[in-house]
C-alpha cells in the first residue's frame, strides 16, 4: 500500500509540475510579483489535500480542514483533466502546427467539465430493483433501501447528510443497509457537527444496519464503533442477525481486518432455507457467495471510479465494479456510493440510492 501512495502522489506532483511550467509560460509578460503570487497558490492548492491528511487528527479548527480538504479535493480532479487536455491539445499541434487552443482552452474545458461533475454529484441518482427470493417468508415483500460510502467528515457534512437522510425517508424502507465507509478519514468532523443526530433520524421499522468499510479503519474502527453506538445503527462485524420474520442479514468485516471470519464460517450461522442478505464492503470472490446460496450481496468502495477515466481502471480490477448482475439464484449489487471520496465531482458515473423490491415465493 505506502508503494502504490508515493506512485500516486509521484504522477500527481509531476503532473502540477507540467501544468505549472505550461501556466507559467503563458504568465511571461507579467510582473514578477504576479508570478510568484500565483506560484504559490498554484502550490498550495497542489498539495492542500496533503496538509489535510496529516492534520486531520490535530486540534486544527474544523473550518481550516474543511477548507484544506474542499481546495485540495478540487484541485486533485482540476490537475487530472488539466492535464488530459493539455498533453491532447500538446499532440493536435505536434500534427498540426497553426493550432493554438493551448493552456486557456484546456483552462476553459476543465472548467465546464467540473461544474457538470459537481451538478452531476448533487443530485443523486434512485435505482429500484425487484428481485424474487425462492423461499418462503411470512411476508410476500420487503423493501430495502441501501446505501455505502457517504463518508462523512471534511467533504460530506451535516447538511448533506439532511439531505441524504430525507431522500431515505421518503422512500418508507422496512430495512436500512449501509455497507460500509459511513465514516470518511477520522470521527472528530462528525461529533463536533453533532451527526448522529441526523443519524437517529433514519426510520425502517426492522432497523438500520451496517458493515465496516476500510474508511472506518482508516478513521481507526474502535472511534468509529464508539461513535456508531451513539446512533440507532446496528453495527455488523463477522455477525448474523436473523429478524423476526426469518430474513438472515449477515455481516462482513472489512479486508481490512485480515483475521475477519471466512464466510463459510458465517454461513454456519445460518439457515440455508430461510433468505439470506450478505453485506460485504469490497466486492471480491462474488463466486464464493453465489455457490454459498446467498440470496443478495450488497457492497460498494469501487465508486466506479467516481470520475472519467477512473471508471476504466476499476472496470477491471473488479469483476463487478458496479451494478446489478443475477448469477443463478443469487442477485449480486455493487453501488458507486452515495456521496464520494475527495473530490465533490461526479463525471462518467453517478451518486445513487438502492431500493430493493424483494418478492418471495
Amino acid at each position: 500500500m505506502p508503494i502504490v501512495f508515493f506512485v500516486i502522489l509521484g504522477l500527481y506532483l509531476a503532473g502540477n509540475f507540467y501544468i505549472y511550467f505550461k501556466g507559467i509560460h503563458v504568465l511571461a509578460a507579467f510582473p514578477v510579483g504576479i508570478k510568484v503570487g500565483v506560484s504559490l497558490l498554484f502550490w498550495f492548492f497542489t498539495l492542500a489535500l496533503l496538509f489535510t491528511f496529516l492534520l486531520r487528527k490535530s486540534n486544527v479548527s474544523l473550518k481550516l480542514l474543511t477548507f484544506l480538504h474542499e481546495a485540495g479535493s478540487v484541485w486533485l480532479v482540476f490537475s487530472l483533466y488539466m492535464v488530459l487536455f493539455l498533453l491532447f491539445f500538446d499532440l493536435l499541434r505536434c500534427i498540426y502546427k497553426p493550432f493554438s487552443l493551448g493552456f486557456y482552452g484546456a483552462f476553459g474545458l476543465t472548467l465546464c467539465l467540473l461544474l457538470y461533475g459537481y451538478y452531476n454529484y448533487k443530485h443523486p441518482e434512485i435505482r429500484e430493483y425487484t428481485i424474487t427470493v425462492k423461499k418462503s417468508m411470512p411476508v410476500s415483500s420487503l423493501k430495502i433501501v441501501a446505501v455505502s460510502d457517504v463518508h462523512l467528515g471534511l467533504g460530506t457534512g451535516k447538511r448533506a447528510l439532511t439531505g441524504y437522510i430525507d431522500r431515505i425517508n421518503v422512500q418508507r424502507p422496512d430495512i436500512i443497509l449501509i455497507s460500509g465507509d459511513l465514516i470518511d478519514n477520522s470521527v472528530l468532523p462528525l461529533k463536533q457537527e453533532r451527526m448522529e443526530e441526523e443519524l437517529n433520524r433514519l426510520s425502517a421499522p426492522l432497523g438500520v444496519y451496517m458493515v465496516p468499510g476500510n474508511h472506518e479503519y482508516i478513521a481507526e474502527i474502535e472511534e468509529c464503533v464508539d461513535f456508531i453506538r451513539s446512533t440507532q445503527i446496528q453495527l455488523l462485524r463477522d455477525s448474523v442477525v436473523s429478524l423476526e420474520n426469518g430474513l438472515q442479514l449477515i455481516g462482513r468485516d472489512d479486508r481490512s481486518n485480515h483475521c475477519r471470519k471466512t464466510l463459510s464460517e458465517l454461513l454456519k450461522k445460518t439457515v440455508p432455507e430461510k433468505p439470506m442478505i450478505l453485506l460485504d464492503h469490497q466486492p471480491y470472490n462474488l463466486d464464493r457467495t453465489v455457490s454459498a446460496g446467498v440470496d443478495l450481496q450488497f457492497s460498494g468502495h469501487t465508486h466506479r471510479g467516481q470520475i472519467w477515466p477512473l471508471s476504466w481502471l476499476t472496470d477491471r480490477l473488479f469483476e463487478l465494479s458496479y451494478g446489478y448482475e443475477r448469477r443463478g439464484e443469487t442477485s449480486l449489487y455493487v453501488s458507486s456510493g452515495l456521496s464520494l471520496w475527495g473530490p465533490p465531482f461526479r463525471i462518467g458515473t453517478d451518486s445513487e440510492l438502492v431500493v430493493f423490491n424483494l418478492i418471495f415465493q
